[in-house]
């Protein structure tokens, strides 16, 4: 390898997010794995927990994939009994994502593992740089989604 060294000032402040995100990915997998979910069931546990209402369209932006993938998503997580799909509303055509409550249970009991390795993950930083690095990750994502 070169001596440019990509985590540098200098350096793809996107390539450093994405590694921190897929090395962060497999250890979550694992914390996961013993609770029965995916990462990207529990994305989606957890955003439409926080946004009732979601369409599957919404979900696949949510958790980075295309609607096809996350309607196949849904459509196991709805068999497993942690979603349900209801009309929407104001559009017939599309239909909103809601936890159920055995969905809101299996995001509970998992989300002390998760909090437990994001802890173990950032024991070195300062509450200030903790506080620092989330505020950068939210308006970067406010940035982007407007």
């Amino acid at each position: 390898m070169g001596s440019m060294d990509p985590y540098q000032d200098d350096g793809c402040v996107t390539f450093l997010v994405r590694h921190a995100w897929l090395s962060m990915r497999s250890v979550l997998a694992e914390a996961l794995d013993e609770h029965g979910l995916s990462v990207q069931q529990y994305g989606t546990l957890l955003c439409v927990r926080e946004e009732p209402g979601l369409t599957v369209a919404d979900v696949g932006r949510v958790v980075g994939t295309t609607r096809q993938s996350a309607n196949e998503l849904l459509t196991g997580m709805e068999r497993a009994g942690l979603v349900e799909r209801r009309p929407n509303p104001k559009d017939r055509r599309t239909q909103q994502i809601h936890l159920t409550k055995a969905g809101a249970g299996k995001l509970a009991e998992a989300t002390p593992a998760i909090r437990k390795v994001e802890d173990e993950l950032e024991a070195s930083f300062s509450k200030t740089d903790r506080a620092t690095a989330r505020a950068w990750l939210a308006h970067m994502v406010t940035a982007i989604e407007g």
